[in-house]
């Protein structure tokens, strides 16, 4: 499958030629060809110039903070999957940056921006599983001595062992707690890097959009084309 652009007067034209030999549905034949298409694979230096490192920068903060979210959520008591979930998509979302600064085609760049508007909601909902996971914690299963019966009075050991585990239970909330608030934190950091990514992307390929247009309406080209008939008029 081909597919050809034309432009004009604010109007995008898309013709796609199909293969009727392809076993592919017309509709995987279309996104193949857009996938393919020279416009949107080949690398834009102007995309370059404009996100010079900045996207490689916040590509590795991402994988910084994923990689944080899948070490502390390891030590999680209760053994919780969604730090780890939650850790190798921010991961991801810090190698698609970083590819978009290094290999700037508009398709690159626009998954990138299209990936970190989901990775805000990501980290929106990172920071709502943490807070409820610290509003739980409680170890209410921790020191828990039932007496059978009312006339037992605990033994000055079983007092010694009941302010031990007592103070166990507070050094690992305390801990627990510590944690959960560090991963907080990490998930609004997230929150911070993928609004900036994504605008980032978004003014990157609003200026190679407004560059595009420039170029093709600009009318200098035209009256330096007129200088060149009238001043070498054809024999």
């Amino acid at each position: 499958m081909s597919v050809t652009m034309a432009k004009a007067d604010g109007v995008t034209v898309l013709t796609l030629t199909s293969d009727p030999e392809s076993a592919c549905p017309p509709l995987c034949q279309i996104l193949k060809g857009l996938c393919y298409s020279p416009t949107c694979c080949s690398v834009s230096q102007h995309l370059r110039r404009v996100q010079k490192t900045t996207q490689s920068l916040l590509g590795a903060l991402h994988i910084i903070v994923g990689l944080l979210n899948i070490g502390l959520g390891a030590i999680l008591y209760d053994a919780e999957i969604y730090p780890f979930w939650l850790g190798g998509t921010f991961i991801f979302f810090g190698i698609v940056s970083i590819l978009s600064e290094k290999c700037p085609s508009p398709c690159l760049v626009f998954l990138n921006v299209f990936l970190n508007l989901a990775g805000v909601g990501f980290a929106i909902a990172a920071i709502i599983l943490y807070s409820i996971n610290i509003a739980l914690l409680s170890f209410w299963w921790m020191c828990d001595n039932d007496y059978s019966s009312g006339y037992d009075t605990p033994s000055p050991q079983e007092d010694i062992v009941m302010e031990k585990c007592l103070e166990a239970k507070a050094m690992i909330l305390m801990l627990q707690t510590g944690v959960i608030g560090v991963l907080i934190v990490l998930s609004v950091l997230e929150l911070c890097v993928a609004i900036s990514s994504a605008v980032l992307g978004i003014k990157a390929l609003k200026s190679s959009e407004k560059r595009e247009n420039k170029s093709t309406d600009d009318p200098e080209k035209y009256k330096q084309l007129l200088e060149e008939v009238t001043t070498n008029p054809p024999a």
